[in-house]
């Protein structure tokens, strides 16, 4: 008696997850009108129970406004914004050029940990610090 065995299904690594959401998040901002962007509601829990604005605030206005191609407005809206958009594209880029390879995809904790990326996650916070008190 011979016994199969299904084929091992591979989970989709950290780096392949966070590409195609931010692919995502980049196609549903070609959605919305960069006209209208700002009249939108606070989707932001942090801001709207502190009234300051997190991290990330700002960045859905940014993507919007950058995949439009508001340039002034995708940093006025979230300095980081075209960086991690930019970030994201090059991510998606190598996860697909990997499963094209049919290599393994790239290490997200690598990917965090590399001294420019650590610079700029330290740069974006302190940015983000700056910010929440001027809001203030």
């Amino acid at each position: 008696m011979s016994t199969t065995h299904a084929p091992a299904t591979r989970r989709l690594a950290t780096s392949e997850v966070v590409a195609a959401v931010g692919v995502a998040a980049l196609g549903v901002g070609t959605l919305l009108s960069p006209e209208h962007i700002e009249d939108g509601p606070v989707i932001c829990p942090f801001r709207r129970m502190t009234g300051l604005p997190c991290p990330g605030c700002g960045l859905t206005r940014s993507w919007t406004y950058l995949v439009h191609g508001w340039w002034r407005d995708a940093f006025t809206a979230h300095l980081f914004g075209p960086l991690l958009a930019a970030f994201v594209l090059a991510l998606a880029v190598v996860v697909v050029r990997n499963r094209v390879r049919r290599t393994a995809a790239p290490s997200f904790d690598r990917v965090v940990r590399h001294p420019l990326a650590v610079a700029v996650i330290v740069a974006w916070l302190g940015w983000a610090v700056v910010r929440a008190f001027v809001a203030l």
